[in-house]
């Protein structure tokens, strides 16, 4: 297993995390954006005034290899001991095990910030995101069909779910 390290995402790693981010936007159907997203947009996605949600960045020796999300899964008070978790790779850093450490890494943040259960919101063709969910015993919790549009293709949506505490 890679050796990596986790640090609380800081304005100088926007650059590294935007880049991430837009290979996704344009080349795959695992995010719903359609187009690379401005400096401040991405911003929006990574920092939070609330200090239960997070950003980490994921470090693999010097390099950024990717990141991890915490963060509020809706804006009502009685959704407030349940978050959303995201990850995103390096193409190159896919497979090496990293994504269940940065799985098993949020949700011990998680815990600390008295969340109860994650969810994990990802396209239905995403395999490799279904399958990390599923292998860091997450639970398929919904299904909902043909709800997004990217490429040309109507995209379905799958909810997986983890009761931690």
């Amino acid at each position: 297993m890679e050796n990596i390290i986790f640090d609380e995402i800081k304005e100088e790693h926007l650059t590294a995390v935007w880049e991430i981010y837009t290979h996704y936007v344009l080349n795959t159907n695992a995010t719903f954006h359609a187009h690379a997203l401005a400096r401040d947009e991405m911003r929006e996605l990574l920092f939070f005034d609330n200090p239960k949600y997070k950003t980490f960045i994921i470090r693999s020796g010097e390099t950024i290899s990717g990141y991890v999300i915490l963060t509020q899964h809706k804006k009502r008070e009685a959704y407030d001991e349940t978050a959303e978790v995201t990850v995103y790779l390096r193409p190159d850093y896919i497979g090496r095990g990293i994504g269940s450490q940065a799985v098993k890494f949020i949700e011990k943040i998680a815990k600390q910030q008295n969340i109860h259960v994650l969810i994990a919101t990802i396209c239905g063709e995403n395999f490799k995101s279904i399958n990390l969910f599923e292998r860091n015993d997450f639970a398929k919790c919904a299904h909902y069909k043909e709800v997004g549009k990217k490429f040309g293709q109507l995209l379905d949506v799958v909810a997986y779910q983890k009761i931690i505490t």
